[in-house]
């Protein structure tokens, strides 16, 4: 018999995907199957693998150990051992945890051999004792970052430590009740704050985006809004509220207005992309995830209600930016 004590961290899931997890090569027939006939139980009692998960709740399965090592796939080995990294955390809290990426480092893997801030979150959390993935206490569930940043986007990155953090953080997303605001220095001169609107097209081939200005199938509206921080003398410091978050919409929406973003080699120009690389070594877009406000938020929550969580610019993004006011 196996006893599975449900942690915080898997409070709020359904029972069926916690199952799912834990007995990976089992078929989910399989496991309807051992609920229906009391051999997997929730508390004591008969279960059909829909009930919603508390912290303290007890699964016991009642399988010969060697079932249930051949169903989890696995002879009692420990888990990967996650990369370690000097992150760079601006809040966490028993649900949530907020990082300032640096420019360079990918959000989520894009090959099997990459290795990105979610495998270096696993390993912060694996190391403290907040998560394990295998073996005796397991945890059932793999945190994971909510929202992307691009790879030379800087910023903050919002991460999951919980079933219960990851989906609030998603929702308020995905509903588009937490303000976040962007740094970005653009070619040319923008002195007044505008709202610009459109539909933005994304071509997975060559994972480019295109903006339209009347609705294309496969298109979604999107709109983004700038307020101009300082002018310079070709060029302008914005501070960017996302207002719908799509793929590259920072980068193309200003691009399209005729105002792209310096070290862009993707939408910006050319040209001006390479005097900066050859003067500073830029190689990437010069665009910071500085600001989170967030809305008003109930317990387990509290902490972050109306809370502004703020990322300081980058030292080379500094260093242009002064250079820019000397003219």
């Amino acid at each position: 018999m196996r006893l599975i004590q449900i942690s915080p961290q898997e409070e709020g899931q359904r029972m069926e995907r916690l199952l799912a997890r834990y007995l990976k090569e089992a078929p989910k027939s399989f496991l309807y199957k051992m609920l229906r006939k009391k051999n997997i139980t929730l508390n004591g009692k008969k279960a059909d693998g829909s009930e919603t998960l508390k912290a303290g709740d007890e699964i016991r399965i009642f399988f010969s150990e060697e079932t249930y090592e051949e169903f989890a796939g696995q002879k009692e080995k420990m888990g990967v051992e996650y990369p370690e990294a000097n992150l760079s955390i601006l809040y966490e809290d028993p649900h949530v945890l907020l990082v300032d990426k640096p420019a360079g480092m990918l959000t989520q893997k894009a090959t099997p051999k990459d290795v990105s801030l979610n495998e270096y979150l696993l390993g912060y959390l694996q190391r403290s004792g907040a998560w394990r993935e295998t073996g005796e206490g397991n945890y059932g569930f793999r945190p994971s970052v909510c929202n992307r940043l691009d790879r030379n986007t800087s910023g903050i990155v919002i991460c999951g430590k919980t079933i219960t953090g990851l989906q609030k953080m998603s929702g308020l997303l995905r509903e588009r009740k937490m303000h976040k605001y962007y740094q970005c220095l653009v070619s040319g001169t923008l002195t007044e704050s505008q709202r610009i609107e459109g539909y933005l097209w994304k071509d997975a081939a060559t994972n480019k985006v295109e903006i339209l200005r009347s609705k294309r199938p496969g298109a979604d509206w999107i709109a983004t809004a700038y307020h101009p921080l300082q002018v310079f003398k070709d060029c302008t410091l914005l501070e960017v509220l996302l207002i719908t978050g799509r793929s590259h919409q920072i980068r193309a929406h200003l691009a399209s207005i005729g105002h792209p973003l310096i070290g862009d080699y993707k939408y910006g120009v050319r040209s001006v992309n390479e005097s900066y690389r050859k003067r500073y070594g830029l190689r990437g877009q010069l665009l910071h995830a500085g600001r989170l406000v967030f809305p008003v938020m109930e317990e387990p929550f509290s902490a972050l209600s109306q809370k502004t969580i703020t990322a300081k610019i980058p030292d080379l993004m500094k260093r242009i930016i002064k250079d820019a006011k000397k003219g």
